[in-house]
């Protein structure tokens, strides 16, 4: 398959890294310009924003939330059969508070609301370092799940696929209405789950309590914990 993906962060480079030694096209962006991907290691080709949305089958945008509305004019001009792919998730400290969403509005509805498109919500509900480790060869024993949000069906199962194919197994979590049970303070958020688990957690989901859960693992997150204190941390606080 042939991707481009928008976000040359954590995420962006090691799902880029993790398609190529799978034997896809990647192309990569950075919205800042070409340039700010010097000297940063990166698989696929490196290309302008112009550039990465043509002759492709998917685009992933990987970059910070608040940072979704200034590449509308970019998304705009990939063709309709592109299926679009919004890995990020809303932190008010980070991106402002939007309004909308503060008052409920479900975080990937607002991106697609933003790019004048529909999107599939995939790859958010997994730290970094879980995606870059932690994939398994399908039918291994406690293999990881990511969930994956979306109204187009044969879009989401092609996302699915993708998914499975670089190491986890995929749990349709519903529409794109649905995906805020994947948002951060959700069961399902960054708890490294198997597909059983991960289906109670989608189920177990408080929309109401996620904003407050989230907050208050921002408040207890310090910079010296690791990957499995991160883990942990949530696993305790958004299923309190």
């Amino acid at each position: 398959m042939r991707f481009g993906i928008i976000g040359a962060g954590p995420i962006g480079t090691i799902i880029s890294k993790k398609l190529v030694k799978n034997g896809h096209d990647v192309k990569i962006a950075d919205a800042r310009g070409i340039k700010r991907l010097g000297g940063k290691e990166i698989a696929g080709t490196p290309v302008s924003v112009e550039d990465v949305i043509t002759n492709i089958d998917v685009l992933i945008l990987s970059i910070p939330f608040h940072v979704m509305p200034s590449i509308r004019n970019i998304v705009e001009k990939a063709g309709e059969e592109v299926i679009a792919v919004d890995t990020s998730n809303y932190y008010p400290f980070r991106d402002n508070k939007i309004e909308e969403i503060e008052n409920g509005m479900v975080e990937s509805v607002w991106v697609s609301n933003q790019l004048g498109r529909p999107i599939i919500k995939a790859f958010n509900n997994q730290l970094a370092y879980t995606l870059e480790n932690k994939g398994t060869p399908e039918g291994t024993s406690g293999r990881i799940a990511m969930a994956i949000a979306g109204n187009d069906l044969s879009q989401k199962q092609i996302i699915m696929d993708v998914v499975n194919e670089l190491g986890f197994d995929a749990v349709d979590s519903g529409s794109l209405r649905d995906s805020w049970r994947q948002q951060p303070g959700t069961p399902a958020y960054c708890t490294e789950l198997t597909k059983e688990e991960l289906t109670e957690a989608l189920k177990k989901a408080n929309k109401e309590k996620a904003p407050f859960l989230r907050d208050k693992v921002m408040e207890k997150f310090s910079a010296g914990f690791s990957h499995k204190d991160i883990v942990n941390l949530n696993r305790e606080t958004y299923n309190s």
